[in-house]
C-alpha cells in the first residue's frame, strides 16, 4: 500500500512539472507585502498565501507578558490538544501572537516536534509490549 501511493504521488509531481502541464503557478506582484500565488488547475483557481507579519510582536499581553521559546516549546507541545478544543471553544487558540518573534516560532516548533516524537516512542514502545 505504501508502494502504490509514493508511487502515485511520484507520478503525479513528474505530471505536474513536466513543460506541457495543465498546471500553472502565478508569481505575485513583487510590491505585494506578503507572497502569495495562485496555482491553476483546468476548472480550479487555488490561491496561496503566505503568513503575513504579526503585529502584536514585542507586544505584552493584558498581563504584561512576552512569550518567549520556553511557552512556545510548551505551545508547540500542547497544540494539537489545543487545535480540538479550539474547535469546539472559541476562547481557545493554539498560538500566542504576544510573543517574541523568531525564537518563540522555534520553541512551537520544537515542541510540536517534541510532540510528534514522544508520540511515536510511545506508539513503539506499545508494539513491542504487545509482542
Amino acid at each position: 500500500m505504501q508502494k502504490t501511493l509514493s508511487l502515485v504521488l511520484f507520478a503525479l509531481i513528474i505530471v505536474g512539472c513536466s513543460p506541457s502541464s495543465p498546471i500553472q503557478v502565478n508569481t505575485p506582484v513583487p510590491e505585494d507585502t506578503v507572497p502569495n500565488s495562485e496555482v491553476t488547475v483546468p476548472g480550479v483557481t487555488i490561491r496561496i498565501n503566505a503568513p503575513g507579519p504579526n503585529p502584536e510582536e514585542d507586544t505584552p499581553n493584558e498581563l504584561g507578558n512576552v512569550a518567549g521559546i520556553l511557552m512556545g516549546i510548551w505551545h508547540g507541545f500542547i497544540a494539537p490538544v489545543t487545535l480540538a478544543i479550539s474547535f469546539f471553544n472559541p476562547q481557545v487558540q493554539m498560538y500566542e501572537v504576544h510573543n517574541d518573534g523568531n525564537m518563540y516560532n522555534l520553541g512551537f516548533m520544537l515542541g510540536l516536534i517534541l510532540f510528534c516524537v514522544a508520540v511515536f516512542l510511545i506508539s513503539r514502545r506499545r508494539r513491542a509490549r504487545s509482542k
